[in-house]
């Protein structure tokens, strides 16, 4: 039976390190399968056997675990509101996860009144994990022991790494000519994708991330772990909230050139 003493940080990051062994039984096994069931959802987004199952064992264990949470997850919505709010996206990148690719992650956050305090991605295709929680430091999993990491120390532009999610999303948003100016400033651009591009950040391996029609889902586990690591995560206008639908993540000493450049203002 759950306490009805709150739990502390460091209770709830124990409980989504377990979230995401769950869903990593879930989802691991099902990758790349032959016979991997996939639909299409309202929106036209393909949807896999494996994101409904992921989330439906990670919402259990939530329910035995913390049942007075609420849950938002990508493919059953939103329950019934709470100061505790956990934030889910079963398998991010799901059009890698049907295709074979191993870029995709589950990602799972909590939101204490509002503010999202802790993170959680698990890419177990490639043997990856990353956490944060506020106060508590951002950590991966290295080959003997885990390791805190960091985002890079890069001041200038002209030596920035950009990651985007793809030219259509930029495009569809109206703002391709916006990234096309940040992408003339930079060092060097690459499209990585999803929430690996937000993880290689937060490892100090690239600088900036930028995506359009994203969900809190989308972000709230990645925003966390980018700002424990010590950078700025905000949406492409600067605004601090997730549900805006674009995001902006940096290195931190980039940020207000990076949100300058989008802007078109002289710098």
């Amino acid at each position: 039976m759950a306490s009805s003493v709150s739990p502390s940080l460091d209770d709830d990051l124990a409980l989504a390190l377990r979230l995401a062994d769950t869903a990593d039984r879930q989802s691991l096994p099902r990758f790349d399968a032959p016979d991997l069931e996939v639909g299409l959802k309202a929106d036209r987004s393909h949807v896999t056997e494996a994101d409904l199952a992921t989330e439906r064992a990670i919402r259990d264990l939530i329910a035995r675990e913390r049942p007075a949470d609420a849950i938002f997850g990508e493919e059953y919505g939103s329950s019934e509101a709470a100061a505790r709010r956990w934030i889910i996206d079963p398998i991010d990148g799901t059009a890698n996860y049907l295709r074979g690719l191993p870029a995709w992650g589950t990602m799972i956050a909590l939101e204490i009144d509002g503010v999202v305090r802790l993170g959680v991605v698990s890419m177990p295709a490639f043997g990856r994990r990353w956490w944060a929680g506020d106060g508590l430091g951002a950590w991966t999993n290295g080959d003997e022991r885990d390791q805190r990491i960091g985002v890079s120390a890069v001041e200038r532009l002209d030596d920035a790494s950009l990651s985007f999610q793809s030219i259509a999303q930029w495009r569809d948003a109206g703002r391709l000519d916006a990234l096309l100016a940040l992408q003339e400033r930079v060092w060097r651009d690459r499209a990585y994708g999803d929430v690996w591009s937000y993880m290689l950040l937060a490892e100090g391996r690239l600088e900036i991330v930028g995506e359009f029609d994203v969900k809190e889902y989308d972000v709230a586990a990645a925003a966390a772990i980018v700002r424990e690591a010590g950078g700025r995560f905000t949406s492409v206008e600067g605004d601090d909230r997730l549900a805006t639908g674009s995001a902006l993540a940096t290195n931190g000493a980039l940020h207000d050139e990076v949100l300058a450049v989008l802007h078109g203002s002289p710098s």
